[in-house]
C-alpha cells in the first residue's frame, strides 16, 4: 500500500493529536485495562491528560487477548480518526513458556532451535494481543560484570549477527501483515549498550568509530537486514553524546547509511535521561535532540508531549520532522493489518489452547537441554539410576530457574531440579537438602547438608545467583558464587564423596572454588520452564550435552573483560607457562581465561584429523574449502559444534588472534567419521582500515579448525588479488 493513504491521514490530525502518537504509555492510562487508572508513583508526575492517552500511538506492557481487546475498543470508540494502538512488551526470551535466556541460547549453537523459539513466544504473545516485541538484544558483550550479558548471545559479532537473523525471522516469520501469529521484532540497544566501562549498567560507552563498526554494528544490521521492523535506542553515550539524541549515529548512520526507515522507539525514559547525562538542559532540549536525532516514539516521558509544539511554533524544527515519525507509525500499523483488524490476532479461545501448551514446553525442554554446557567431568557423569543422591543446595527445590525478563512466565508452573530427579530415580535414592540459602548459611543448614551427604553415594550440588543479580541493573563487582554456598561446598568436601556442581546463574562465573572443588561442573544457566527436567536429562545420561560457550569464563575477574577475538600486543607471552618478565602478561594469574570461547564437554569423544584446504589461495570470486575429518571416539552418539576460525597475519590495523568465520553442529554416531567443509571466501577477510573502507588485504593468512577457540588444527593460505 502507498503512503498516499496515511499522508492524507496525517493530514486530518492536529498537531497534538500528531505528537501523541510519539508517546508510549503503560497500560493504567488507558480506559480498558484492568488496572485502569491505578497511576502512583513516577507515572503520576508526568502529567498525561486525558487527550493525550486518547490520541497517543502505543501501550507498553498490555497482555492478554481480553485486556488488549478491550483496550483497543475502548480507544477506537473515543479516538477522533479511529487510529489503532499498538501493543508493545519486552518478550526476551519467552511469553508464558520460558525458554533458557539468550545467554544460554548462544551456547546452544543451534539457529534452527533459535529461531523456533522466537516462533513459540511469538505465537503466545500474538494471541494474547501483542503486537511487537523488545527483542532480540544483539549488544555484544565483553564483561561478565554487567547484568544484561544474560541477554545477549555472547562476544563474537559474527555468531550474535546469524542469531539475531534467527531470532527476527523467527518473531517476524514470512509474511508479518498477513500472518497474525508472527510479532514485529525490535532489535535493541542502539549501539554499543553492551560496552559500559567498568560492567556497569547505563555507564559510559567510548570506543573508536572503527571498533564500534567491526565488533558491535554486525548484529544490529544483520537484524535489520532480515526485516526487522523496529530500532530501540541504548541508555549509553557513544563519543560523548547520548544514543538517544545521537543524530550522527541515528540519522546518518542508522537512517542515512544504512537506510533502515522504520520506527525508532526510545528506551524507558532514555529521551528525559539526556538531561542526566548533562546533554540537555531542560526536558524541552531533550525533545528537541531526540526528534531531531530521528527518534519517532517516547517511551514513559513526556519530553515530547509537552514540548514538541512549542520548539515548531519557536521554529526550532520543521512540522515534517513529527509527520515523518507519524508517518513510520502509521505505516508499521498498516503492516500489521490493524486498521482492517484492530485486534489482530488476539483470540481468548485460542489463547487457552497455544499459550504454554505442552509442545511448547517441550521445544524449551529440548533448548534447555542444547544451551547446556558441560565444563567438567571426572567420569562421574552420567549418573547411575541405582545410586544413592543427596541434592543439596539453594536451587535444589527452588523455582527460580527462569532468570530475569521472563515477563508473564510463572515460577510456580516451572520444573525444579528435584522434581526432575524425581521423575529419574526411586524417591528412596533420593534425599535433599538445602544446605544454603543463595546469600547467607547456618549451622544447622551446614549440619543437614552433611546429614544427606554421609547417607548419599554421590552429591549434586545445586548452585546459582537469585535472579535479582543478573539482569538489567544485575551488574556485579564480584562473580563468583556468593560465599554461603563456596563455604557449603567446602563443608561437603570432608565427606569425601563424588561430588557434582549444577550452576543456575545468568553470566559467566569465576569458578574458583566450584570447579577446583568438585569432580564435574554443569552450567544450567538458567534454564526457563522446564529448567529441571532438562537438567536431570541431562545428569542421568538420557540426552548427551552439547553446548558450547559464547562468553568466555574468566579465571579472575582481575581479567576482565576477556575474550578470544583480542590482539597479540607488540610483547605478547610466549607460552601460558613462560617465565619471562617484560612480556604482557599478569604476575599472579594467566592471561589465558578459565574456559574459553566455544568450549564445552560431551559423554562422548572427538578427534579432529588434519585440516586441509582445496587451494592454498583465495582470490576475489575464487573461495575454498577448508575441511577436516571429525570422528566420534567415545561409545555414545553425541554433537560436535566444528569451528573455523582465521587469522590475517599483517594488516593496516592489527587483526585479532583469530576470527570466528564458521561453524556445524553434527550429529556423530560412535566410531563414524564425517567429512566437514568450509567455504571460505575473498569476502569474510575484510575489515574496516583505518579510513574506514571494508576492505580486504592481501597477504598470509591462517585457517584453525577445532572444538573451541583454544583446541585447534591449523593451515596456513594466501589471499591474493
Amino acid at each position: 500500500m502507498s503512503k498516499e493513504p496515511y499522508t492524507s491521514l496525517i493530514s486530518k490530525m492536529t498537531l497534538d493529536e500528531k505528537i501523541a502518537q510519539l508517546i508510549q504509555l503503560a497500560t493504567p492510562f488507558y480506559k480498558g485495562a484492568s488496572n485502569e487508572g491505578q497511576i502512583t508513583g513516577p507515572m503520576a508526575e508526568m502529567g498525561i491528560k486525558e487527550d493525550v492517552a486518547l490520541n497517543s500511538g502505543s501501550v507498553l506492557g498490555a497482555s492478554g487477548a481480553k485486556t488488549t481487546k478491550d483496550i483497543q475498543k475502548a480507544h477506537l470508540e473515543e479516538n477522533r480518526l479511529g487510529i489503532p494502538l499498538l501493543f508493545m512488551a519486552d518478550i526476551i526470551h519467552g511469553y508464558k513458556t520460558i525458554f533458557p535466556v539468550p545467554l544460554a541460547i548462544g551456547c546452544s549453537w543451534d539457529l534452527e532451535l533459535a529461531e523456533q523459539s522466537a516462533e513459540i513466544a511469538a505465537k503466545e504473545a500474538a494471541v494474547s494481543g501483542v503486537h511487537v516485541t523488545f527483542s532480540p538484544m544483539v549488544d555484544l558483550a565483553r564483561d561478565p560484570r554487567w547484568g544484561r550479558v544474560m541477554e545477549s548471545t555472547g562476544e563474537d559479532p559474527f555468531l550474535n549477527s546469524e542469531f539475531a537473523k534467527a531470532f527476527v525471522k523467527g518473531y517476524q516469520g514470512e509474511d508479518l501483515s498477513n500472518d497474525h501469529s508472527r510479532v514485529a521484532a525490535c532489535v535493541k540497544h542502539f549501539a554499543a549498550y553492551g560496552a559500559p566501562e567498568g560492567g556497569r549498567d547505563y555507564n559510559t560507552v567510548d570506543m573508536s568509530e572503527r571498533q564500534l563498526r567491526e565488533f558491535y554494528l554486525p548484529a544490529y544490521k544483520a537484524a535489520l537486514d532480515a526485516g526487522c521492523e523496529m530500532v530501540m535506542t541504548a541508555f549509553n553515550i557513544l563519543d560523548g553524546i547520548p544514543a538517544t539524541g545521537n543524530r550522527k549515529l541515528m540519522r546518518d548512520l542508522l537512517r542515512g547509511e544504512w537506510n533502515f526507515n522504520g520506527v525508532m522507539i526510545s528506551d524507558w525514559g532514555a529521551v528525559k535521561e539526556q538531561i542526566d547525562h548533562g546533554y540537555a538542559a531542560d526536558q524541552k532540549d531533550a525533545a528537541l535532540k531526540a526528534l531531531r536525532a530521528g527518534v519517532d516514539i517516547e517511551m514513559m516521558t513526556t519530553c515530547y508531549v509537552h514540548h514538541a509544539k512549542e520548539l515548531i511554533e519557536e521554529g526550532a524544527f520543521d512540522e515534517s520532522i513529527i509527520d515523518e515519525a507519524v508517518l513510520r507509525i502509521l505505516e508499521l500499523k498498516h503492516k500489521l493489518g490493524l486498521f482492517e483488524n484492530p485486534t489482530r490476532g488476539a483470540n481468548e479461545e485460542l489463547e487457552k489452547e497455544l499459550v504454554f501448551s505442552a509442545s511448547h514446553r517441550q521445544a524449551a525442554k529440548e533448548l534447555a537441554i542444547k544451551s547446556s554446557v558441560l565444563l567438567k567431568n571426572e567420569g562421574i557423569l552420567p549418573l547411575q539410576k541405582d545410586k544413592k543422591v543427596g541434592l543439596i543446595g539453594p536451587f535444589a527445590e527452588h523455582d527460580d530457574l527462569l532468570g530475569p525478563w521472563s515477563w508473564i512466565g510463572s515460577r510456580e508452573d516451572a520444573v525444579k531440579v528435584s522434581e526432575g530427579f524425581r521423575s529419574k530415580i526411586d524417591s528412596s535414592l533420593l534425599t535433599i537438602a538445602k544446605g544454603s540459602d543463595i546469600e547467607q548459611i547456618t549451622q544447622s543448614q551446614i549440619d543437614e547438608a552433611i546429614e544427606v551427604a554421609e547417607k548419599s553415594d554421590v552429591i549434586v550440588l545445586a548452585l546459582g545467583e537469585d535472579s535479582y543479580m543478573s539482569g538489567e541493573a544485575g551488574c556485579r563487582a564480584d562473580i563468583r558464587l556468593p560465599q554461603a554456598q563456596l563455604d557449603l561446598i567446602q563443608a561437603l568436601k570432608s565427606q569425601d564423596k563424588p561430588m557434582i556442581a549444577v550452576l543456575f546463574n545468568g553470566r559467566p562465573l569465576d569458578l574458583h572454588g566450584v570447579v577446583d572443588q568438585t569432580d564435574a561442573v554443569l552450567e544450567a544457566w538458567y534454564p526457563g520452564s522446564e529448567g529441571g527436567a532438562a537438567v536431570a536429562d541431562i545428569l542421568y545420561g538420557d540426552a548427551n550435552p552439547s553446548g558450547r560457550l559464547t562468553m568466555s569464563f574468566p579465571y579472575s575477574v582481575g581479567q576482565v573483560p576477556v575474550y578470544y577475538n583480542c590482539y597479540n600486543t607488540g610483547r605478547p607471552q610466549v607460552a601460558p607457562d613462560s617465565k619471562g618478565r617484560f612480556v604482557s602478561q599478569y604476575l599472579d594469574i594467566p592471561n589465558e581465561p578459565l574456559f574459553p570461547f566455544g568450549y564445552g564437554l560431551s559423554y562422548t569423544t572427538f578427534e579432529y584429523g588434519k585440516v586441509s584446504l582445496s587451494s592454498d589461495v583465495v582470490q576475489p570470486g575464487q573461495p575454498i574449502e577448508v575441511s577436516v575429518e571429525v570422528t566420534n571416539t567415545g561409545k555414545i552418539a553425541g554433537e560436535e559444534v566444528a569451528q573455523l576460525y582465521v587469522r590475517d597475519i599483517t594488516g593496516e590495523v592489527v587483526r585479532p588472534l583469530k576470527e570466528l568465520k564458521g561453524f556445524q553442529k553434527v550429529m556423530i554416531e560412535p566410531g563414524e567419521t564425517k567429512q566437514l567443509s568450509f567455504t571460505l571466501s575473498e569476502e569474510q577477510l575484510r575489515y574496516y582500515h583505518p579510513d574506514l573502507t571494508f576492505d580486504s588485504d592481501a597477504g598470509d593468512f591462517t585457517a584453525y579448525i577445532g572444538s573451541n577457540s583454544r583446541d585447534v588444527s591449523a593451515h596456513p593460505f594466501k589471499l591474493v588479488k
